[in-house]
């Protein structure tokens, strides 16, 4: 699945799946620096899930005080 396909919840499970990977530590400097990327990345996706949610419901908002 594209990064773009995952659901906010399916982001935020996996971002916290990286985070918790990288504070057990043990992994070589490669391996923690692609599990740093993929958490970036996550992370992104999850900033554009709430943006979009953030954006609606203003959009929301806006119409009811219109009416």
């Amino acid at each position: 699945m594209t990064d773009e396909k995952l659901s906010y919840e399916q982001a935020r499970t996996e971002l916290a799946t990286v985070v918790e990977r990288l504070e057990q530590g043990g992994s070589s400097l490669e391996e923690s620096l692609a599990l740093w990327e993929r958490g970036e990345k996550l992370a992104d996706v999850c900033q554009r899930w709430l943006d979009g949610a953030r954006e609606r419901i203003e959009a929301a908002r806006a119409a009811r005080s219109a009416e």
